[in-house]
């Protein structure tokens, strides 16, 4: 490993790291000022709120780590340019070319602790911060398997399989239990709906209950077109309950794509977040490089500054661009495997396009 090679290293982490943990503050700031609304609920105080915004930093890291990586890039770089260090090392022989090899070894590195950090640490402390959020708010026990959302609530277990985006139920079980924990009924109800504090309305429910006890009990099956259950869960509840599919691992995403289409449901959504992780390594690559020809500056252009500036710009205008293709897809049903790899297979040859324009400023204009 060459000594460039180490120094590079080095100057690109350092700005990556500092760049990142100056987003993560910013973050964690308004995640912070979004939970002190929910303060005094139950249990749930100040201190309670600092935890579960410090558990749920991991999953912005994931997000927001290929624009540090821009970033901290154009930082590195402009710094070196502007103190004439880069204009040394290309004197010495130091190509825009090999640079960009470089760049992409450090990006690799970026990518692999990343893509650890996204499958293992961020999912495990996303849902350690909803648990405690939950069990701060309120008497809920509940968790999200294949299978659907599995919730305590009081004497009652209850399972939905799945909850649209204006938190309807759809498919749900209840079963009832008495002091003993004893089986007392079992509802089934293909929608549930929110109607005022603490009550659901359920439609096309069949209801089973138990009466007696062993071998004398006696099972009685009820159709009914509505009917209310009073629960502790609340829209609010679940919203928080659910795990967003970009906060999901991509073992866990590809085993819920497939209990989906087992079930003859749409996993669009789902694919879309999958292939987003799948090339989320790729993503922080291409950043870096596309940082390298912006940071490489004359003096009249801003300096380390306006490098930044610029760097941020893309940055945003990348998540965005990349935000607006997955809804896309959604919506028109494309293909996600393409629409992911669309929008970083357009930023490559932009950053290509422009390191050969800036290696070779003789072929710019023919």
């Amino acid at each position: 490993m060459s000594i460039l090679f180490r120094y590079l290293a080095k100057e690109i982490a350092l700005a990556t790291a500092f760049l990142l943990l100056a987003l993560l503050a910013l973050f964690a700031l308004f995640d912070l000022i979004r939970e002190l609304g929910a303060l005094s609920k139950g249990g749930y105080g100040l201190m309670t709120a600092f935890a579960y915004v410090l558990l749920s930093q991991p999953s912005h890291v994931v997000v927001v780590f290929p624009v540090a990586a821009l970033l901290g890039t154009l930082f590195a770089i402009s710094r070196l340019s502007t103190q004439s260090e880069l204009t040394v090392m290309r004197a010495s022989g130091l190509s825009l070319a090999r640079l960009s090899v470089l760049a992409a070894i450090i990006g690799i590195l970026f990518s692999g602790i990343i893509f650890a950090f996204g499958e293992f640490v961020a999912p495990a402390a996303e849902e350690a911060a909803k648990r405690m959020r939950i069990s701060a708010t309120t008497n809920v026990v509940a968790r999200q398997f294949r299978s659907g959302f599995w919730v305590k609530d009081d004497r009652s277990f209850v399972n939905i399989q799945n909850v649209t985006p204006d938190t309807e139920l759809i498919n749900m079980r209840i079963f009832e239990f008495d002091a003993q924990y004893r089986l007392k009924s079992i509802r089934v109800a293909e929608k549930g709906r929110y109607e005022a504090k603490n009550l659901w309305r359920l439609t096309n429910v069949e209801q089973t209950t138990f009466d007696g006890d062993g071998a004398s009990g006696v099972a009685r099956i009820t159709k009914l077109p509505t009917a209310e259950w009073v629960s502790a869960m609340t829209p609010d509840l679940l919203a928080v309950l659910r795990v967003r599919p970009e906060e999901m691992s991509i073992s866990n995403l590809n085993a819920f794509i497939q209990h989906l289409r087992e079930n003859k449901q749409n996993s669009t959504r789902y694919e879309v977040a999958l292939w987003n992780k799948v090339f989320q390594p790729v993503a922080v690559i291409v950043m870096m490089l596309l940082a390298i020809p912006f940071a490489i500056q004359s003096e009249r252009a801003g300096g380390v500054g306006a490098m930044l500036v610029l760097g941020t710009m893309i940055g945003i205008g990348a998540y965005f661009l990349n935000q607006l293709i997955g809804h896309l897809t959604v919506l028109n049903d494309w293909s996600p495997a393409l629409t992911a790899s669309l929008p970083l297979a357009t930023f490559f040859s932009v950053a290509v396009a422009l390191l050969f324009l800036k290696e070779y400023p003789r072929h710019r204009f023919g």
